[in-house]
C-alpha cells in the first residue's frame, strides 16, 4: 500500500500510509487522542493481536515531527444477506482525525485508499458503524441495520408469560469465561448464518477481549455472568451474558441487570434464556441494548407496556456497495418483479442504471441497462435498500428517492423486504 499525498501546499507534508508493527504504540496513542480518550495505558498488546500488514492506516504530519494525526483500520468480514448466503465485505473501524487536523481531507484520503484496495481484494461492500450521522453519506454509505433495545421494569411487566414454549429436555448452566471461549465461536458461527445483517466470523481476538483474557486500557470491562443452553443431546443452542449492578434502596434491592450478549438458535431457546434473566434475584430493571427490529420481546411479557424503547435506538451498521452485481446476486428476494434504478455515485462504484430483477424462485440479479429508469436515488439510499432495512416508499416520502414510474417504489419494496429483518449485534 503506497503513500498518498494531497495536491495542495501544506497537506503535501501529511503522509497517509500503512503503519508497521513497530509503529503500533504510536497508532495506539493517536487513536486514543482521536476518540477523545486519555491515554491511560499502552494498548500495544491488543493492537498486535489485530494487526494485519497494510490494513492499519495513519496520517503523519511531517511539520510536527511526523506525529500521527489520523487513524483508520479495515479487516475482512462476511455479511449474512437475505436468504442465508454470505458476502465478502470490508469492515472499517478506528476512524479518527485529530481536532487540530480537521477539514484537511485526511478522512477522504484514507477512505478512498481503503475502498480502492477493498474492491481489488474482491469485497462486494464495505461496512462501518457511524459515530456521527452526517459523515459517511458523502462516501456512499447508508444505514443498513438498526439497534433496537429495551428497558424493562420487571414489576410493571409482570415478567414473562407462562405459556411461552421452551425446549423439551434442555438445560441451562453457568460457564466460565474460559469455557465460553471454547463454546462461543461455533455457536456464533451457526447463529450468524440464520440472521441477515450479522457479520463474522468473530476473530479469536474478539473473544479474548470480550471475555477479559486481554484488556484495552481506557475501556471499561466488567466480568459478566455467562450461561449456556444445551438441548437434550448436549449441544449448545444459545447463551446469555449479563452484569448486575449492586444498588439498594435502603434495605430493599434495586438492581439493574444489563444483558451484554444474547445468542439463540431458535425461539424456544431464546425463551428459556429469558426466563433465566427474569428469575435473577434483586433485579428490578432489565436492560437489553441491541435486539433485532422485529424481535418480539415486549409481546413475551404479561404487560408489554413494562418495556420501553432504549434511548440509544438508532441506525447501527452502515453499508457501501462496491460491486453491485455481486451483492444483489448473492441475496434472495421475497417476490418476483423488475425495476430500473438510476444511481448517482460520485465515487463511481454503484453509478449507472441498473435493472433489478427477481424471479419466482427467490433468485435475482442487478445488471447494467440502458432502459429508462423507474427510480432515481443516490448511492447511500441504494445501500440502505440492499438488506431490506429501509424501504423505497419511505425514502420517496422523505424526498431521498425519486419515483419516476408510479408504483415502482412499492414494486421494489415487495422484492427486497424479507420476513426476517436485518440485524447486527456486533460493534467493531
Amino acid at each position: 500500500m503506497g503513500t498518498s499525498a494531497a495536491a495542495n501546499g501544506q497537506d503535501q507534508q501529511i503522509e497517509v500510509r500503512a503503519v508497521t508493527e513497530d509503529e503500533l504504540p504510536v497508532w495506539d496513542r493517536a487513536i486514543a487522542r482521536g476518540f477523545l480518550r486519555p491515554h491511560v495505558g499502552d494498548g500495544t498488546e491488543y493492537r498486535k493481536l489485530i494487526f494485519e500488514p497494510g490494513r492499519m492506516l495513519a496520517a503523519f504530519d511531517h511539520t510536527d515531527g511526523g506525529r500521527a494525526v489520523a487513524t483508520f483500520r479495515s479487516f475482512d468480514q462476511e455479511l449474512t444477506v437475505p436468504g442465508g448466503a454470505t458476502l465478502p465485505v470490508d469492515a472499517i473501524t478506528a476512524v479518527t482525525v485529530n481536532s487540530t487536523h480537521r477539514r484537511r481531507g485526511l478522512l477522504s484520503r484514507m477512505m478512498r485508499h481503503d475502498l480502492v484496495a477493498a474492491r481489488e481484494r474482491g469485497s462486494a461492500a464495505a461496512i462501518l458503524i457511524a459515530a456521527e450521522y452526517n459523515i459517511y453519506g458523502r462516501f456512499g454509505f447508508g444505514p443498513a441495520t438498526r439497534a433496537n433495545g429495551w428497558r424493562i421494569d420487571v414489576q410493571r411487566s409482570g415478567g414473562l408469560r407462562p405459556d411461552l414454549p421452551v425446549p423439551d429436555g434442555g438445560r441451562i448452566d453457568f460457564v466460565t469465561l474460559e469455557e465460553i471461549r471454547k463454546i462461543g465461536p461455533d455457536l456464533h458461527e451457526r447463529w450468524r448464518l440464520t440472521q441477515p445483517g450479522a457479520i463474522g466470523p468473530r476473530a479469536d481476538y474478539w473473544w479474548k477481549l470480550n471475555t477479559g483474557e486481554v484488556t484495552l486500557p481506557g475501556y471499561d470491562w466488567k466480568e459478566p455472568f455467562v450461561a449456556v443452553h444445551r438441548d437434550a443431546g448436549g449441544t449448545a443452542t444459545g447463551l446469555v451474558g449479563y452484569t448486575v449492578d449492586d444498588d439498594w434502596d435502603g434495605s430493599y434491592p434495586n438492581c439493574t441487570l444489563t444483558v451484554t450478549e444474547f445468542l439463540a438458535l431458535d425461539r424456544p431457546t431464546a425463551n428459556a434464556l429469558l426466563r433465566l434473566v427474569f428469575s435473577v434475584d434483586w433485579v428490578r430493571r432489565i436492560t437489553i441494548a441491541n435486539r433485532g427490529v422485529d424481535d418480539p420481546l415486549p409481546l413475551l411479557l404479561n404487560d408489554p407496556r413494562g418495556a420501553v424503547p432504549h434511548e440509544e435506538n438508532a441506525d447501527f451498521m452502515w453499508l457501501r456497495l462496491l460491486d453491485v452485481p455481486a451483492a444483489f446476486g448473492a441475496r434472495r428476494y421475497a417476490a418476483p418483479g423488475r425495476v430500473v434504478l438510476e444511481v448517482t455515485d460520485p465515487e463511481g462504484y454503484a453509478a449507472g442504471r441498473w435493472a433489478l430483477e427477481a424471479d419466482a424462485d427467490g433468485t435475482g440479479r442487478c445488471t447494467p441497462t440502458g432502459e429508462e429508469p423507474d427510480l432515481a436515488l443516490g448511492a447511500p439510499q441504494f445501500a440502505s435498500l440492499y438488506l431490506g432495512t429501509e424501504t423505497a416508499s419511505r425514502l420517496a416520502a422523505a424526498a431521498l428517492l425519486r419515483e419516476i414510474r408510479p408504483g415502482a417504489a412499492a414494486a421494489a419494496d415487495l422484492m427486497l423486504r424479507m420476513p426476517i429483518q436485518p440485524w447486527n449485534p456486533d460493534g467493531f
